[in-house]
């Protein structure tokens, strides 16, 4: 806690036949982050022609997915599949090298690929013909304004006939430039449609380059007339009845398909997870040094996992290896992977600390701080025992739910089912049950403070904590800069602002207890001068510009903590507000029928449910930005290399490697 996992350097050279397992052992264990070996005048790895078909057959695997899955039934997703997802079954698969799993891969595709294939290219055709079917009916349909066989629409051995549509009001023009360009040896055929003409223009063969150029001049629209013989009314019924058919035809296919998705779905996901992690791993083999027989490779490994990684190396190379583990040096401190160990009950709280960057190795992880901290804030501007009980109980379900997974959605509801517990007691100080509802329905409510009568003394706290926090981040990094010898950062950057904040708080403390406030004057007075000298050092002709606005920005930030006081009244004013209208409504009635109270608690339920949802989200941002902008600001870059293992993704296979 507070302090990074130790990691050591792992070195390892091994023969080249053992490279594949080894690397396979490393990606299942996932607690190893690769290094490139930094030597330059040795030969680097390259994926041999196994590696190069496994990225291949995952991306042939990916899209027959994509393509069998669009034949499977559709999920009926609801509230309790979110609450509590089903866990994905995993099948077991003995890996005996990349050699086999190709063949087993090659296999399975020889058998599966076609018959997919074969149902895709049907389905295809066959919506081409519906579409293409469509197209006719919808041209037939003009047609039909016209009183002529459609045989007749098409061209003969010394005539030429375009069908189409042109703009209304350029059809004049057109038409008198059609009969210039022919002398007159042209006939038409015009019906109005709406903005548009449906026109017929019958040529010689001879004219027909000259009547194409006109009437792509004035936009002409050519419509393919339809296959068949007689009116176009007469074939509308008769293509309607071919698109039925079609339709047929395509259900049958589909049929098919689903068929083939039942059947193979799990599988095809099951063989591209597989050849997914086989991609992965030959991503990697650029890490890796070779020499005709040999190959080398690099690692950061957990101090805690090194014995357990080096027993499963010897294993799968039966102790023909060499192995060195190495504490990392001081010129590689800025370049060491960081890796977060926080207790279980607060480990949660890691994911909104990366959200902003890890720190680096020789600094303090602000995770443990963050936890309390973070519920403390987020409780201070919910602040409402029901809004709170609300939020609990929909964060512990989402935590029973996704308690296998641990996912990304676990881990966010167990930072709210904190945030919940610190709300309800903030509730209970400020008496806040859904706002004042019980004061208005005269029950007398136990409160130690009321933030709508007493924003001022609530203002006064917020301001207080600001002080708390700041202190905190100061006094930490001063910490930090000593241990690591930065005394000079130590002394002339966190330990004035140190100094000015102990001021701050002795001179308000001297206020309240009437003592003198020459000591609280004294250390203001020392962090002043510390700081306007480290301003001088650091800014040197730019020390006054620099001064002035670092001291304003110093109280910028401790101001911000207001923003607890402001949001922790907007909860109040809105819950008042849902409150008021309750009661407006609540006397409502149409004859003897007590509609209002109906009204009422429909508007008091749903009301609340919105407050708490948009309060939430405004404490949610709110407390996040309090520790990124003001707290982090302190002592925190957050500027460390985040540890990222060599790990296997598995969600439905899981591996059993063969010693």
């Amino acid at each position: 806690m507070f302090k990074p996992e130790e990691v050591v350097k792992l070195e390892v050279i091994t023969l080249t036949r053992f490279r594949d397992k080894l690397l396979t052992l490393l990606h299942e264990m996932g607690v190893a982050q690769l290094e490139e070996v930094p030597i330059e005048e040795i030969q680097k790895d390259t994926p041999n022609e196994f590696y190069r078909k496994a990225t291949s057959y995952s991306i042939t695997l990916s899209r027959l997915v994509d393509t069998v899955k669009q034949y499977l039934p559709p999920k009926t997703s609801g509230i309790k599949d979110f609450i509590f997802p089903k866990e994905k079954k995993k099948r077991k698969y003995k890996y005996r090298g990349i050699e086999q799993l190709i063949k087993d891969v090659e296999t399975f595709l020889g058998e599966v690929e076609p018959k997919i294939r074969a149902v895709e290219s049907e389905v295809s055709k066959i919506n081409t013909e519906i579409s293409s079917l469509k197209e006719s009916l919808d041209t037939l349909q003009i047609l039909s304004n016209l009183n002529i066989e459609v045989q007749y629409l098409r061209g003969g051995t010394f005539l030429n006939v375009e069908v189409g549509l042109v703009e209304r009001e350029k059809v004049e023009k057109l038409l008198a430039e059609l009969k210039e360009v022919s002398g007159g040896r042209i006939f038409f055929l015009r019906r109005d449609i709406g903005a548009k003409t449906l026109l017929v223009v019958v040529s010689l063969k001879e004219d027909a380059g000259k009547v194409s150029s006109v009437l792509a001049k004035y936009g002409f629209e050519k419509i393919e007339v339809p296959e068949g013989k007689g009116y176009p009314k007469d074939l509308i019924p008769k293509y309607m009845e071919r698109i039925k058919e079609k339709e047929k035809e395509l259900e049958s296919a589909k049929s098919k398909g689903r068929e083939l998705a039942e059947r193979y779905y799990e599988e095809l996901l099951f063989y591209k997870e597989l050849m997914d992690n086989e991609r992965d791993k030959g991503n990697y083999l650029s890490y890796l040094v070779r020499t005709e027989m040999t190959f080398g490779l690099l690692a950061w490994v957990p101090k805690k996992d090194v014995s357990r990684v080096i027993d499963g190396i010897r294993n799968v190379t039966g102790g023909i290896v060499y192995v060195n583990v190495r504490e990392p040096s001081p010129e590689e401190i800025d370049n060491i992977p960081v890796k977060l160990k926080n207790p279980e009950f607060i480990s949660h709280f890691e994911m909104l600390t990366e959200m902003y960057g890890v720190p680096k190795y020789n600094e303090i992880d602000p995770t443990p701080i963050m936890a309390f901290t973070y519920s403390f804030f987020f409780g201070f501007m919910l602040t409402d025992f029901v809004y709170g009980l609300l939020l609990g109980i929909i964060s512990a379900l989402l935590v029973i739910g996704h308690s296998k997974l641990r996912d990304g959605t676990w881990k966010f509801a167990k930072i709210m089912l904190w945030a919940s517990i610190f709300t309800m007691a903030m509730g209970i100080l400020f008496g806040s049950y859904c706002g004042n509802a019980l004061d208005m329905a005269g029950i007398k409510v136990p409160r130690i403070l009321d933030t709508m009568e007493q924003a001022l003394t609530v203002l006064l706290m917020a301001l207080g904590i600001g002080l708390a926090h700041l202190f905190t981040g100061y006094l930490l990094g001063f910490i930090v800069n000593w241990k690591n010898g930065n005394v000079k950062g130590a002394i002339l950057e966190q330990l004035p602002w140190v100094l000015i904040i102990l001021g701050i708080t002795s001179f308000a403390l001297s206020l309240k207890v009437g003592v003198p406030q020459i000591v609280s004057k004294a250390i203001f007075g020392a962090g002043l001068v510390l700081f306007i000298i480290g301003e001088i050092v650091n800014n040197k002709g730019m020390a006054i510009l620099l001064t002035i606005s670092d001291f304003f920005g110093f109280v910028g930030s401790w101001l911000s903590y207001a923003r607890l006081m402001a949001l922790a009244l907007a909860t109040s004013g809105i819950a008042l507000v849902i409150n008021i209208m309750v009661q407006m409504v609540w006397g409502m009635k149409i004859g003897p029928v007590p509609l209002g109270i109906l009204i009422g608690i429909i508007v008091f339920i749903g009301g609340h449910i919105f407050s708490t949802a948009i309060n939430a989200l405004g404490a949610f941002v709110h407390a996040l930005r309090l520790h990124y902008v003001e707290f982090f600001g302190t002592f925190y870059s957050g500027e460390g290399r985040k540890f990222e293992p060599f790990a296997a993704k598995r969600e439905v296979s899981e591996l059993e490697i063969e010693s």
